[in-house]
């Protein structure tokens, strides 16, 4: 982050909203035309009463968004549209953030619009299911499914061993004293 030195250059800020209202305070300054950017995770969840997984759309950085906007003609107005909080400042004013910055994240969202960061996992790492009915079991990657986000694990559990086909946002690689 830095601090603006021409106030009359259109940058990028962070906006710091109300709890759960990213999208509202994106929604009021698109009106006002401020570029926003408000990056998505899509979060696996599994439900316990179907037995089925669902997805939901969550954001990236919960109560912040980006806005592109020139401090000196808008920042009033950013600053009291509602859902907002505050314009996030270090020192005296606001701060603008590199371009590069919303680049690198922008680079990272694939073609559902879901912003991804693949743990890279290779033959051999020991993995943990993050959740299902198999939550918390441990195991080891053997190998990726073809054309799936499916992956194939050997569980390891209490004197028995299994191989399972699972997919692959359900593991996380475990730390290698966690084993």
């Amino acid at each position: 982050m830095n601090k603006a030195t021409n106030e009359d250059a259109t940058r990028w800020y962070v906006i710091h909203t109300h709890p759960k209202q990213e999208d509202r305070a994106g929604s009021n300054l698109r009106v006002l035309g401020v570029p926003i950017f408000n990056p998505k995770i899509r979060e696996r969840r599994h439900n316990q009463f179907v037995n089925a997984p669902t997805y939901v759309a969550k954001p990236l950085f919960p109560r912040y968004i980006f806005a592109q906007f020139k401090i000196n003609d808008l920042y009033h107005k950013v600053r009291f549209t509602r859902g907002i909080y505050s314009v996030v400042s270090f020192g005296e004013g606001p701060t603008s953030i590199d371009e590069e910055i919303i680049t690198l994240i922008q680079s990272n969202i694939k073609e559902d619009g879901f912003v991804r960061f693949v743990e890279e996992i290779k033959p051999g790492d020991k993995v943990i299911v993050k959740d299902g009915p198999l939550k918390n079991f441990a195991g080891i990657f053997e190998r990726a499914m073809k054309d799936t986000d499916r992956i194939r694990i050997l569980l390891e559990t209490v004197s028995y061993q299994a191989h399972i086909e699972i997919d692959r946002d359900m593991v996380r690689k475990a730390q290698a004293n966690a084993l």
